[in-house]
């Protein structure tokens, strides 16, 4: 039987979270030790060390990592890396630390200690540089450059222990896989060929005809959708699950589907994003991830298939996992079907395109949504949602 994809940069997925035998000694251990709070982007990374979606990383970077990662998208080592996964703090805080020392994570919020770091190193960087190759652009209208514009002054690395995963295991259940879950029930399934789809919306006919797609050239779809931090205005994560479990109960064969989540927080980078989302999908086990159109993007900072071309750049043997590089989606009424830009010969005048502003303001003011464009069942649940805020 073919095997799933390899973890990237490494043999095995490389979890950083503390087993359970041992996570109540690391919180009495980190008690003592000094506190530095968290970003929620910072605590989503913990998540993710944690959970071994940053396998092959043992902690957060060092300046040769963020250097590197940041100009080549390499880490010192070589391996590929296209976003820099920093933690950063104040000088004041950082002057009172010492290489070699232990600190204690915490949640900038609650307060909860999340994690140990031993304190490699202590660094500055350049801001600038990092937003205009990351993210190309400076602009702090941008949310992700607003994120590392806003951070510390001074950025720590070293290697980090988890011990807390938050309100995620038992908040989402059912949807709540680590890596090493997701390659066991694939494994279970007998799926060698898994495209993943990253979503952090309710999926409407668009994304319901690229999953189809996929469904058709590889063994199962692996819907991912963000439970970490989004932008403001963007539904919940239990209004999303609902929204588009309905879809794949009415509208997909049994056993073609697999939904979860992981917490991840989106940085709105475009591009590198969609590099970083494959990246994370090969250690889940995926051997495709689904790239439309804007993926990953925000505003008009990158171009409509920008996400798709970043794909041909990459050197040799950086990713195992590969893009499905689909056009624009639609409901054509010529065609009498969905169709893409690739498939659909027809002029934009005779599609049913609605944008995500667009559903939300036909939501809150209850109007008719097509159905060309949105499933029932899935409107109904969108629709309770809205009714619930007023």
């Amino acid at each position: 039987m073919p095997e799933l994809v390899p973890p990237h940069g490494a043999e095995e997925i490389r979890p950083l979270l503390v087993s359970k035998a041992d996570r109540a000694e690391e919180l009495k251990h980190a008690q003592d030790l000094p506190k530095i709070p968290l970003t929620s982007r910072e605590v989503s990374d913990v998540f993710m060390l944690g959970m071994g979606a940053y396998t092959p990383l043992a902690g957060f970077m060092g300046l040769d990592d963020w250097r590197g990662v940041c100009s080549d998208m390499k880490l010192a080592n070589g391996v590929f890396w296209p976003i820099p996964i920093t933690l950063s703090t104040t000088e004041e805080i950082a002057n009172d630390l010492s290489i070699g020392e232990e600190i204690a994570l915490c949640d900038g919020e609650s307060g909860e200690i999340l994690a140990t770091m031993s304190v490699g190193e202590k660094y500055t960087i350049d801001k600038d540089f990092e937003c205009s190759n990351v993210y190309r652009t400076t602009d702090p209208a941008h949310p992700g450059v607003q994120k590392v514009m806003e951070q510390g002054a001074v950025n720590l690395g070293g290697p980090v222990k988890v011990i807390s995963e938050g309100e995620y295991p038992e908040k989402y259940t059912d949807l709540y896989l680590r890596p090493e879950e997701s390659r066991a029930l694939f494994r279970d399934k007998g799926w060698s060929r898994v495209a993943a789809f990253q979503t952090r919306n309710p999926m409407h006919r668009s994304h319901e005809h690229l999953a189809k797609i996929a469904v058709e050239v590889t063994d199962g779809v692996f819907i991912h959708q963000v439970l970490g931090a989004l932008k403001p205005g963007d539904i919940p994560a239990e209004v999303r699950t609902a929204a588009i479990q309905a879809m794949i109960d009415n509208y997909f064969r049994e056993d073609t589907v697999v939904q979860a989540g992981y917490p991840i927080e989106m940085r709105y980078a475009g591009p590198r994003e969609a590099l970083l989302h494959a990246l994370i999908r090969q250690n889940f086990g995926c051997s495709h991830l689904i790239v439309g159109r804007d993926h990953a993007g925000v505003g008009d900072y990158y171009g409509p298939f920008d996400a798709h071309n970043i794909f041909d750049e990459l050197w040799d043997g950086a990713l195992v996992t590969q893009p499905l590089k689909i056009d624009i989606t639609f409901f054509c009424k010529k065609c009498y079907g969905m169709a893409t830009g690739k498939t659909c010969p027809h002029d934009p005048e005779h599609h049913i395109s609605v944008s995500g502003t667009q559903q939300r303001e036909m939501l809150e003011n209850n109007v008719e949504i097509p159905p060309e464009f949105s499933r029932p069942e899935v409107v109904e649940i969108l629709r309770k949602y809205y009714a619930s805020l007023k």
